[in-house]
Protein backbone atom coordinates (compact mmCIF):
# COMPACT_ATOMS: atom_id res chain seq x y z
CA UNK A 1 0.00 0.00 0.00
CA UNK A 2 1.37 3.53 -0.62
CA UNK A 3 1.61 6.17 1.67
CA UNK A 4 0.08 9.04 0.77
CA UNK A 5 1.56 12.38 1.81
CA UNK A 6 -0.08 15.55 2.49
CA UNK A 7 0.19 17.87 -0.42
CA UNK A 8 -0.06 21.21 2.23
CA UNK A 9 2.35 19.44 4.18
CA UNK A 10 4.83 18.68 1.92
CA UNK A 11 4.52 22.53 0.19
CA UNK A 12 5.45 23.65 3.31
CA UNK A 13 8.65 21.46 4.26
CA UNK A 14 9.71 22.14 0.50
CA UNK A 15 9.27 26.28 1.45
CA UNK A 16 11.58 25.61 4.48
CA UNK A 17 14.25 23.83 2.43
CA UNK A 18 14.03 26.51 -0.02
CA UNK A 19 14.46 29.36 3.14
CA UNK A 20 17.67 26.91 4.66
CA UNK A 21 19.07 26.53 1.31
CA UNK A 22 19.20 30.59 1.48
CA UNK A 23 19.90 31.25 4.32
CA UNK A 24 23.10 28.65 4.10
CA UNK A 25 24.30 30.09 1.07
CA UNK A 26 24.76 33.45 2.87
CA UNK A 27 25.97 32.20 6.27
CA UNK A 28 28.51 29.61 4.45
CA UNK A 29 30.88 32.10 4.38
CA UNK A 30 29.97 33.78 7.49
CA UNK A 31 33.40 33.10 9.18
CA UNK A 32 35.21 35.39 6.96
CA UNK A 33 37.77 37.11 9.18
CA UNK A 34 38.25 41.09 8.57
CA UNK A 35 42.04 42.75 9.04
CA UNK A 36 42.28 46.80 9.34
CA UNK A 37 45.84 47.65 9.36
CA UNK A 38 46.95 44.56 10.84
CA UNK A 39 44.17 44.22 13.45
CA UNK A 40 41.45 41.51 13.48
CA UNK A 41 37.75 43.14 13.87
CA UNK A 42 35.05 40.94 15.72
CA UNK A 43 31.89 42.06 14.89
CA UNK A 44 28.49 41.50 16.53
CA UNK A 45 26.86 40.27 13.65
CA UNK A 46 29.69 38.65 11.63
CA UNK A 47 30.55 39.38 7.73
CA UNK A 48 28.25 37.71 5.03
CA UNK A 49 28.65 36.97 1.81
CA UNK A 50 26.05 37.77 -0.99
CA UNK A 51 26.70 37.10 -5.03
CA UNK A 52 30.07 36.94 -4.58
CA UNK A 53 30.68 40.07 -2.52
CA UNK A 54 31.70 40.40 1.37
CA UNK A 55 29.04 42.62 3.93
CA UNK A 56 30.11 43.70 6.89
CA UNK A 57 28.06 45.90 9.27
CA UNK A 58 27.79 49.59 8.50
CA UNK A 59 30.62 51.07 11.33
CA UNK A 60 32.63 47.85 12.15
CA UNK A 61 35.39 48.72 9.22
CA UNK A 62 34.96 52.40 8.18
CA UNK A 63 35.71 53.81 11.70
CA UNK A 64 38.51 51.96 11.91
CA UNK A 65 39.80 53.88 8.77
CA UNK A 66 39.16 57.00 10.57
CA UNK A 67 35.21 57.50 8.34
CA UNK A 68 32.79 59.12 10.10
CA UNK A 69 29.32 56.91 9.31
CA UNK A 70 25.98 58.65 9.41
CA UNK A 71 23.30 57.47 9.00
CA UNK A 72 19.56 58.02 8.78
CA UNK A 73 16.37 56.58 7.31
CA UNK A 74 18.03 54.10 4.91
CA UNK A 75 20.66 56.65 3.60
CA UNK A 76 24.38 56.10 4.29
CA UNK A 77 26.88 58.94 4.33
CA UNK A 78 30.20 58.20 5.24
CA UNK A 79 33.33 60.77 4.96
CA UNK A 80 36.78 59.81 5.83
CA UNK A 81 40.95 60.14 4.27
CA UNK A 82 39.52 63.05 1.52
CA UNK A 83 36.57 61.01 0.30
CA UNK A 84 32.73 61.02 0.50
CA UNK A 85 30.43 58.05 -0.07
CA UNK A 86 26.87 58.36 -0.38
CA UNK A 87 24.96 54.68 -0.28
CA UNK A 88 21.26 53.60 -0.24
CA UNK A 89 19.61 50.65 1.94
CA UNK A 90 18.30 48.44 -1.24
CA UNK A 91 19.54 50.38 -3.71
CA UNK A 92 22.76 49.30 -6.12
CA UNK A 93 23.49 53.62 -6.82
CA UNK A 94 25.90 55.50 -4.97
CA UNK A 95 28.15 58.86 -5.36
CA UNK A 96 31.44 58.88 -4.46
CA UNK A 97 33.09 62.69 -4.34
CA UNK A 98 29.91 63.97 -5.69
CA UNK A 99 30.47 61.50 -8.98
CA UNK A 100 27.64 58.59 -9.40
CA UNK A 101 28.38 54.66 -9.40
CA UNK A 102 26.62 51.22 -9.23
CA UNK A 103 26.95 48.81 -7.04
CA UNK A 104 26.77 44.77 -8.16
CA UNK A 105 25.03 44.43 -4.60
CA UNK A 106 22.51 46.75 -2.87
CA UNK A 107 23.25 47.26 1.16
CA UNK A 108 20.95 45.51 3.06
CA UNK A 109 19.66 44.89 6.67
CA UNK A 110 20.33 41.56 8.90
CA UNK A 111 18.03 42.75 12.04
CA UNK A 112 18.95 45.48 13.45
CA UNK A 113 22.25 45.78 11.82
CA UNK A 114 23.14 47.76 8.49
CA UNK A 115 25.53 45.68 6.13
CA UNK A 116 27.36 47.16 3.27
CA UNK A 117 29.71 46.02 0.60
CA UNK A 118 33.14 45.81 2.17
CA UNK A 119 35.62 45.90 -0.77
CA UNK A 120 33.09 48.74 -2.45
CA UNK A 121 33.25 51.01 0.07
CA UNK A 122 36.49 50.49 1.20
CA UNK A 123 38.43 51.32 -2.05
CA UNK A 124 35.99 54.25 -2.28
CA UNK A 125 37.43 55.86 1.12
CA UNK A 126 40.94 55.21 -0.67
CA UNK A 127 41.93 51.60 1.22
CA UNK A 128 43.36 48.55 -0.75
CA UNK A 129 41.52 45.72 0.06
CA UNK A 130 42.95 41.71 -0.76
CA UNK A 131 41.10 38.56 -0.63
CA UNK A 132 42.42 35.29 0.24
CA UNK A 133 40.16 32.55 -0.16
CA UNK A 134 42.04 29.64 1.40
CA UNK A 135 42.02 31.39 4.93
CA UNK A 136 38.66 33.42 4.02
CA UNK A 137 40.32 35.94 4.85
CA UNK A 138 39.85 40.14 3.36
CA UNK A 139 42.85 42.35 4.75
CA UNK A 140 42.06 45.77 4.37
CA UNK A 141 45.26 48.94 4.80
CA UNK A 142 44.77 52.50 3.97
CA UNK A 143 48.08 52.58 2.41
CA UNK A 144 50.19 54.36 5.37
CA UNK A 145 50.79 54.00 8.74
CA UNK A 146 48.24 51.99 11.13
CA UNK A 147 45.21 54.29 11.77
CA UNK A 148 45.78 55.55 15.40
CA UNK A 149 43.35 54.28 18.00
CA UNK A 150 41.61 56.37 20.10
CA UNK A 151 41.98 56.25 23.88
CA UNK A 152 39.57 53.25 25.52
CA UNK A 153 38.42 56.18 27.27
CA UNK A 154 37.24 59.71 26.18
CA UNK A 155 38.14 62.64 28.73
CA UNK A 156 37.82 66.22 28.85
CA UNK A 157 39.34 69.78 28.85
CA UNK A 158 39.33 73.17 28.52
CA UNK A 159 35.84 73.29 30.03
CA UNK A 160 33.79 76.22 29.39
CA UNK A 161 32.74 77.67 31.92
CA UNK A 162 35.45 75.74 33.96
CA UNK A 163 34.15 73.02 36.88
CA UNK A 164 33.23 74.92 39.77
CA UNK A 165 33.24 78.32 38.32
CA UNK A 166 30.45 80.97 38.54
CA UNK A 167 29.70 83.18 35.37
CA UNK A 168 27.67 86.28 35.29
CA UNK A 169 25.21 85.08 32.26
CA UNK A 170 21.80 83.47 32.35
CA UNK A 171 23.20 82.08 28.93
CA UNK A 172 26.89 81.48 29.32
CA UNK A 173 28.64 79.87 26.15
CA UNK A 174 29.30 75.98 27.04
CA UNK A 175 31.94 74.10 25.15
CA UNK A 176 34.87 71.21 25.84
CA UNK A 177 37.64 69.59 23.98
CA UNK A 178 38.04 66.06 23.49
CA UNK A 179 41.66 64.48 24.15
CA UNK A 180 41.02 61.95 21.17
CA UNK A 181 38.35 61.45 17.91
CA UNK A 182 35.08 60.75 18.69
CA UNK A 183 32.36 59.75 16.65
CA UNK A 184 30.13 63.40 16.36
CA UNK A 185 27.12 61.42 15.61
CA UNK A 186 27.11 59.70 18.76
CA UNK A 187 27.95 62.53 21.06
CA UNK A 188 24.92 63.48 22.89
CA UNK A 189 24.65 66.78 25.75
CA UNK A 190 22.32 67.21 28.24
CA UNK A 191 22.12 70.47 30.33
CA UNK A 192 20.52 69.55 33.77
CA UNK A 193 18.87 66.45 31.97
CA UNK A 194 17.58 68.70 29.22
CA UNK A 195 18.78 67.33 25.57
CA UNK A 196 20.99 69.86 24.28
CA UNK A 197 22.51 67.93 21.53
CA UNK A 198 20.37 69.72 18.40
CA UNK A 199 22.02 73.06 19.32
CA UNK A 200 25.07 72.11 19.77
CA UNK A 201 28.03 72.33 16.95
CA UNK A 202 29.87 68.94 17.38
CA UNK A 203 32.87 67.63 16.02
CA UNK A 204 35.60 64.82 16.21
CA UNK A 205 37.79 67.01 18.58
CA UNK A 206 35.44 69.53 20.51
CA UNK A 207 31.68 70.62 20.67
CA UNK A 208 30.25 74.13 21.63
CA UNK A 209 26.80 75.50 21.99
CA UNK A 210 24.86 78.14 24.18
CA UNK A 211 21.93 77.64 26.53
CA UNK A 212 18.76 78.81 23.92
CA UNK A 213 17.05 79.42 27.21
CA UNK A 214 18.06 81.55 30.33
CA UNK A 215 19.05 79.49 33.02
CA UNK A 216 18.40 80.28 36.80
CA UNK A 217 20.79 81.19 38.83
CA UNK A 218 22.48 78.53 40.56
CA UNK A 219 24.04 75.41 39.94
CA UNK A 220 24.35 74.03 36.67
CA UNK A 221 25.51 70.18 35.31
CA UNK A 222 26.87 69.60 31.79
CA UNK A 223 26.70 65.68 30.71
CA UNK A 224 28.77 64.67 27.25
CA UNK A 225 27.93 61.27 26.63
CA UNK A 226 29.10 59.28 22.98
CA UNK A 227 31.88 57.02 21.60
CA UNK A 228 35.35 57.23 20.32
CA UNK A 229 36.57 56.64 17.14
CA UNK A 230 37.21 52.57 18.09
CA UNK A 231 33.50 52.39 19.19
CA UNK A 232 33.97 52.79 23.13
CA UNK A 233 31.55 54.74 24.78
CA UNK A 234 32.31 57.46 27.30
CA UNK A 235 29.96 59.84 29.82
CA UNK A 236 32.07 62.82 31.28
CA UNK A 237 30.09 65.63 33.25
CA UNK A 238 30.79 68.77 35.10
CA UNK A 239 29.22 71.67 36.97
CA UNK A 240 29.33 75.04 36.93
CA UNK A 241 26.78 78.18 39.10
CA UNK A 242 25.23 81.15 37.14
CA UNK A 243 25.24 84.55 38.81
CA UNK A 244 22.38 86.85 39.70
CA UNK A 245 23.81 89.49 37.57
CA UNK A 246 23.57 88.44 33.95
CA UNK A 247 25.05 90.20 31.09
CA UNK A 248 23.41 89.37 28.04
CA UNK A 249 25.14 88.37 24.30
CA UNK A 250 24.06 89.06 20.94
CA UNK A 251 24.91 88.64 17.12
CA UNK A 252 23.83 91.69 15.19
CA UNK A 253 24.15 93.06 11.53
CA UNK A 254 24.90 89.35 10.37
CA UNK A 255 26.32 89.71 6.27
CA UNK A 256 25.38 88.34 4.29
CA UNK A 257 21.66 88.12 5.10
CA UNK A 258 19.93 85.21 5.86
CA UNK A 259 18.76 83.22 2.79
CA UNK A 260 21.21 85.16 -0.04
CA UNK A 261 23.04 83.52 -2.63
CA UNK A 262 26.76 83.17 -1.82
CA UNK A 263 29.89 82.18 -4.07
CA UNK A 264 32.30 79.12 -2.65
CA UNK A 265 34.24 82.21 -1.06
CA UNK A 266 32.13 84.93 0.91
CA UNK A 267 32.37 87.79 3.35
CA UNK A 268 31.11 86.87 6.86
CA UNK A 269 30.30 89.89 9.09
CA UNK A 270 28.81 91.00 12.15
CA UNK A 271 28.53 92.63 15.90
CA UNK A 272 28.24 91.38 18.81
CA UNK A 273 29.55 91.89 22.55
CA UNK A 274 33.40 93.78 22.33
CA UNK A 275 36.07 91.72 22.57
CA UNK A 276 33.57 88.58 22.29
CA UNK A 277 35.47 85.54 20.95
CA UNK A 278 33.14 83.95 17.84
CA UNK A 279 33.27 81.12 16.54
CA UNK A 280 32.07 80.22 12.74
CA UNK A 281 31.40 76.88 11.25
CA UNK A 282 29.93 76.63 7.92
CA UNK A 283 29.21 73.84 5.43
CA UNK A 284 28.14 73.41 1.62
CA UNK A 285 25.78 70.96 0.26
CA UNK A 286 23.34 69.64 -2.23
CA UNK A 287 20.79 67.57 -2.91
CA UNK A 288 21.29 64.00 -4.85
CA UNK A 289 18.65 62.46 -6.65
CA UNK A 290 16.37 64.21 -4.65
CA UNK A 291 16.75 61.76 -2.05
CA UNK A 292 19.68 62.69 0.62
CA UNK A 293 22.09 65.68 1.05
CA UNK A 294 25.76 65.58 0.98
CA UNK A 295 27.90 67.08 2.40
CA UNK A 296 30.42 68.83 0.16
CA UNK A 297 32.94 70.80 2.28
CA UNK A 298 33.17 72.64 5.55
CA UNK A 299 34.75 75.87 6.72
CA UNK A 300 35.57 76.54 10.40
CA UNK A 301 37.47 79.53 12.04
CA UNK A 302 37.37 81.47 15.17
CA UNK A 303 37.45 85.51 15.34
CA UNK A 304 37.61 87.72 18.34
CA UNK A 305 35.29 90.85 17.97
CA UNK A 306 37.18 94.21 17.74
CA UNK A 307 36.53 96.80 20.93
CA UNK A 308 33.31 97.85 19.28
CA UNK A 309 32.27 94.35 18.55
CA UNK A 310 32.70 94.52 15.09
CA UNK A 311 34.33 90.92 13.31
CA UNK A 312 34.55 89.83 9.90
CA UNK A 313 36.43 86.73 7.92
CA UNK A 314 36.15 85.44 4.92
CA UNK A 315 34.50 81.77 4.01
CA UNK A 316 36.39 79.56 1.69
CA UNK A 317 34.01 76.37 0.44
CA UNK A 318 35.30 73.62 -1.64
CA UNK A 319 33.07 72.10 -4.31
CA UNK A 320 30.42 74.29 -3.77
CA UNK A 321 27.44 73.62 -6.75
CA UNK A 322 25.16 75.57 -8.35
CA UNK A 323 21.41 75.50 -6.75
CA UNK A 324 23.15 74.04 -2.99
CA UNK A 325 23.20 75.11 0.43
CA UNK A 326 25.47 76.74 2.70
CA UNK A 327 24.67 76.85 6.48
CA UNK A 328 26.94 79.59 8.39
CA UNK A 329 26.40 78.45 12.88
CA UNK A 330 28.22 81.25 14.67
CA UNK A 331 28.61 81.00 18.45
CA UNK A 332 29.61 84.08 20.47
CA UNK A 333 31.24 83.88 23.85
CA UNK A 334 31.86 86.40 26.08
CA UNK A 335 35.32 85.65 28.17
CA UNK A 336 34.65 88.13 30.56
CA UNK A 337 31.11 86.93 31.74
CA UNK A 338 30.58 83.98 29.78
CA UNK A 339 27.39 85.26 27.96
CA UNK A 340 26.73 83.61 24.93
CA UNK A 341 24.33 83.61 21.76
CA UNK A 342 24.43 81.58 18.51
CA UNK A 343 23.07 82.41 15.55
CA UNK A 344 22.15 80.38 11.78
CA UNK A 345 22.25 81.67 8.46
CA UNK A 346 20.76 79.33 5.54
CA UNK A 347 22.36 80.28 2.72
CA UNK A 348 22.12 79.59 -1.06
CA UNK A 349 24.92 78.46 -3.59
Amino acid sequence: MKERFNPLVVAAIAAMVALLVVLFGEMARADVQVVVNGQSVQFDQPPIERGGRVFVPLRGVFERLGASVVYYNGVINATGAGHQVHLTIGSTQAVVDNQPRTLDQAPFLVGARTLVPLRFISEALGANVQWDDNSQTVTISNGGSPVAQAPATIQLHSLRPSSGSTVQSTRPSISARFDGSVDPNSVRITLDGRDVSGTAYVSANDFLFTPPYDLASGSHTVEVMGRNTSGASFDRSWSFTTGANATSNFLNNLSPADASTVASNFNLSGTTLPNAHVHVAAAASALYGGIFRATLGTYTTDLVADNNGRFATQVSLNNVVSGGAVTVRLTSSDPNSGSGATATLNLHS
